[in-house]
């Protein structure tokens, strides 16, 4: 089995404890897909960018139906995040 070193919460410091603050004030807990980016914080705050543009910004497709197309891929991924 494959094994991703992570950082917990307690654990951060610097970029990533910012991160992870960031991340408790919007979903009130840090989610493992954000821990197991932590080796790399700039690359995650990238990732975290990324996801927020597409599904927050302004879109031709509706903020339900990308939530719900998220939700459909996680779910034919067998994702329980």
């Amino acid at each position: 089995m494959a094994w991703i070193h992570k950082t917990e919460p307690d654990q951060a410091e610097g970029l990533l404890r910012k991160i992870y603050q960031d991340a408790v004030a919007r979903a009130g807990k840090v989610w493992q897909i954000l821990q197991l980016q932590s080796a790399n914080p700039r690359q995650l705050r990238a990732s975290l960018g990324l996801y927020q543009s597409t599904m927050h910004a302004d879109s031709v497709i509706p903020a339900r139906l990308r939530e719900t197309l998220a939700v459909v891929v996680s779910r034919t991924n067998h994702c329980l995040y």
